[in-house]
C-alpha cells in the first residue's frame, strides 16, 4: 500500500534549519557555562543527563503532566478501529493510543520516532466530536508522528528547559552559597542568568516559528489523507470554541504543553499570548483547509467565509 500522508518538504527544510541554529545556540550555552562556573564536568553531565531524559522518556512525562494513560482495545474500541485504519492508509507503524480523563477538549502525539509514538486524546474531546471529526483529528497527528516533527520540537525544547534549571540550580549550587557570597560570585551569578535569558528567548522564538508551520503541514496531511477537509475544519471550529469558553485559570497547567496540542489551551482573551502562540490562528487553518475543499471538489469549509 502506496502511503497517502504526504511528506513536507517545507516542514523539512524548517525542521533542520531550527535544529542546525538550536544547536549553534547550545554549543555556546555550553561553553559560556563552562567558562563561567568553571567547571565543564557538571556542565556537560547536567546537560546530557537533561536531554537523555527528554528523548527517551517525553512520551511517558508528557502522559503524566496531562494525566493520560494508554488504553486498550477493549476500553475503547471505536478509538482504536479509528488509529487502526488510519495507520493502515497512511502505511505507517500503529502508534500506541492513550486517553487523558480531562474535560479540556484536545489532542497530541509524543515520542522519540514513529515506533515508539503515543496519539493521545482527552475525554473532552471524545464527548464532543463526531466520529469524522475525530478522524481528522487523528490523522493530524499521526501526520505530526509520520512528519517526524513530535521528536524535533521534543528536542528543540530542550535548550529551554536547560536554560531554567541553570537559573534555579544557581540559587542552590555551593558556588553562590555560604560565605563565598562575594563581589566576584555575584558577578558571575548575575552573567549567569543573563545568558541563560537570552538563550530561553532565542529558542522561544526558533521554536514558535517551526511549530506554526507545522501544524499547517499536519493539517494539509490530515486532510489529504482522510479526503474530508470539512471534518478537520468542523473539529478546529468546536473545540477552540470550546476552549475558549473554559476559564484561562483552568488551562495554566494545560498550557506548558502547547506545542503539542492539536490547538492551544487559550481562554476567551488570551491576549498577548495570542501573538506567541505555538499555533496558526483558526483563521489562517480554516482558509488552508477551504483551498483544500476547493481542490477536492468538496463541500465549503464549515466557519470560513464565501
Amino acid at each position: 500500500m502506496r502511503s497517502r500522508l504526504r511528506g513536507d518538504r517545507g516542514l523539512t527544510v524548517r525542521m533542520t534549519v531550527t535544529l542546525f541554529l538550536l544547536g549553534l545556540l547550545y554549543v555556546a550555552f555550553v561553553a559560556a557555562l563552562i567558562v563561567l562556573l568553571k567547571s565543564w564536568v557538571l556542565v556537560i553531565v547536567v546537560a546530557a543527563g537533561v536531554l537523555g531524559a527528554q528523548y527517551w522518556f517525553s512520551d511517558r512525562i508528557a502522559l503524566f503532566a496531562m494525566r493520560g494513560r494508554v488504553v486498550e482495545r477493549e476500553e475503547y474500541p471505536e478509538l482504536h478501529a479509528v488509529v487502526d485504519r488510519l495507520s493502515a492508509l497512511a502505511d505507517m507503524p500503529r502508534p500506541m493510543v492513550a486517553v487523558s480523563e480531562i474535560d479540556m477538549p484536545n489532542a497530541f502525539a509524543t515520542g522519540r520516532d514513529p515506533a515508539h509514538a503515543v496519539v493521545c486524546v482527552t475525554t473532552g474531546l471524545l464527548r464532543r466530536l463526531e466520529p469524522a471529526e475525530l478522524e481528522g483529528v487523528l490523522a493530524h497527528e499521526l501526520s505530526h508522528v509520520a512528519h517526524k516533527d513530535v521528536a524535533v520540537i521534543t528536542v528543540a525544547s530542550f535548550l529551554g528547559v536547560i536554560a531554567g534549571l541553570v537559573v534555579r540550580f544557581a540559587f542552590y549550587s555551593q558556588l553562590f552559597g555560604g560565605g563565598r557570597r562575594d563581589q566576584n560570585t555575584a558577578v558571575v551569578f548575575a552573567a549567569v542568568m543573563g545568558v541563560s535569558a537570552a538563550v530561553y528567548a532565542l529558542s522561544f522564538l526558533l521554536i514558535r516559528a517551526l511549530s506554526r508551520y507545522r501544524e499547517l503541514a499536519a493539517d494539509r496531511a490530515a486532510a489529504m489523507l482522510t479526503g474530508r477537509p470539512s471534518a478537520l475544519a468542523s473539529a478546529l471550529t468546536k473545540v477552540t470554541g470550546d476552549i475558549a469558553r473554559i476559564p484561562s485559570k483552568d488551562l495554566r497547567t494545560a498550557q506548558a504543553f502547547n506545542a503539542f496540542y492539536f490547538t492551544p489551551a487559550l481562554g476567551s482573551e488570551p491576549g498577548v499570548a495570542r501573538l506567541f502562540s505555538t499555533h496558526p490562528s483558526l483563521e489562517q487553518r480554516l482558509e488552508q483547509l477551504g483551498r483544500i475543499s476547493a481542490e477536492l471538489g468538496e463541500a465549503a469549509v464549515p466557519g470560513k467565509a464565501d
